[in-house]
């Protein structure tokens, strides 16, 4: 009578199962429970996180996540937001930056990008914001330099307005093309897709980043303000 092989060898995989004498391929065995491999999450055909297995649950905590934290991530966003992390990390010994730049269109500055703003703020994160960092009279662009140059890392909120202001390269495209330079960016898409953002931007569309289509606006905030923590 063949033996099965799982106490010396275990059934980890699927070609084990079926290598096992007496298992022969099938999910549970005598005594054994076999081992199933977890469901990750996948990038959906628009580029952004989509959970895979009908629907993954979020259960995967970044390095940089404490214990106590109640925030979870897909295995896809961690793997997306990993090079962020280290290159604030790299930078966290440069004094007095500021934790983010919000890069938005003009007209989501009382919409979704205050809306961001806010979440962030109300978690202790530092934002440039230029609805209260240019002041009346001062060269835009300049202040927008300096924003940037003193932030540890860009946020873009990818809306349909701004996606119009790029097409038109207003102020937003070149906000955007600075951002793009330093390579610090995270994109974050709102009421729009992937797709029609790499049509207007086909280098921003080529980044990976985090959409409210797969989460809400105050969790993209809490896993942001995880971000750049330090």
């Amino acid at each position: 009578m063949a033996r099965c092989t799982a106490p010396r060898q275990g059934h980890r995989t699927a070609s084990g199962r079926a290598a096992c004498p007496a298992c022969g391929g099938s999910s549970r065995y005598s005594g054994y429970r076999a081992y199933s491999s977890p469901t990750y999450s996948s990038y959906g055909s628009d580029g952004g996180s989509r959970s895979g297995g009908g629907g993954s649950s979020r259960t995967t905590k970044p390095r940089w996540s404490s214990a106590s934290s109640s925030v979870m991530y897909t295995p896809a966003e961690v793997r997306t937001l990993t090079p962020y992390r280290e290159n604030i990390e790299k930078r966290a010994s440069v004094p007095d930056l500021r934790d983010t730049f919000l890069c938005h269109a003009w007209d989501d500055r009382k919409g979704a990008a205050k809306d961001l703003h806010d979440h962030l703020e109300s978690l202790g994160v530092t934002v440039w914001f230029s609805e209260k960092d240019v002041v009346l009279g001062s060269s835009l662009m300049r202040e927008i330099d300096k924003g940037l140059a003193n932030s540890r890392v860009g946020i873009v909120l990818v809306t349909p307005a701004f996606l119009r202001r790029v097409q038109a390269e207003g102020i937003a495209d070149k906000e955007l093309s600075a951002l793009l330079a330093r390579d610090l960016l995270v994109p974050i898409v709102h009421d729009t897709t992937y797709e029609a953002l790499r049509e207007v931007s086909p280098l921003l569309g080529s980044r990976s980043g985090l959409s409210t289509a797969e989460d809400s606006m105050e969790n993209i905030a809490a896993k942001l303000g995880e971000l750049v923590a330090l």
